[in-house]
């Protein structure tokens, strides 16, 4: 007769088979920031008999600390069965564009080149990450993309700016980014 673990309290220990997969799944998810950033198109490049094929994915995010802007970046998905168990260490070619979509309103102080979204680009070391900042004499928002890995990061980037204009005839009153940086 074997004997069957219990807690304190009494009753039966539940092997963490729940637990270990989720924690497996959280370091396989390639999202870092709390929100994911909505697919709009997958496109083919390399082509893979029996694995999944390398892809550009092109997703969008908006702005979660300023409503009315909205950014488009491009990244290359690794194919492959690394690719596909979440393995692969993915390269840092991205591009980015940001523009406005609506009235431009800011919810709140904002710090010069905050994170604006992050992304895990491999299962532990590398991640891009999408940084706000203002051009206070302009009044322009910039975003930049880069991705930076643990031991050498990467020089590749790209910027792509936000200049703050009216929207529509019930806009005249024009938000300048200089006053909600802290």
């Amino acid at each position: 007769m074997t004997r069957k673990a219990l807690s304190p309290d009494g009753t039966r220990w539940k092997p963490p088979v729940l637990s270990v997969l989720a924690l497996a799944l959280s370091l396989v998810s390639p999202v870092f920031a709390a929100d994911e950033p909505d697919l709009i198109f997958r496109r083919s490049t390399v082509f893979k008999w029996v694995s999944p094929n390398d892809t550009l994915a092109t997703y969008g995010v908006d702005d979660p600390e300023v409503e009315g802007v909205a950014c488009h970046f491009t990244v290359p998905e690794k194919g492959g069965f690394t690719g596909w168990l979440g393995l692969a260490e993915q390269v840092s070619d991205i591009s980015l564009a940001c523009r406005q979509i609506g009235p431009i309103h800011f919810k709140g102080k904002l710090q010069q080149a905050d994170d604006m979204f992050r992304q895990r680009r491999s299962l532990f070391f590398k991640k891009m990450q999408i940084v706000r900042g203002c051009d206070a004499k302009r009044n322009v928002l910039v975003y930049m993309v880069y991705s930076d890995k643990l031991i050498d990061g990467s020089p590749k980037n790209s910027t792509s700016t936000v200049p703050i204009m009216p929207w529509g005839a019930g806009d005249a009153a024009v938000q300048k980014c200089g006053e909600f940086i802290q």
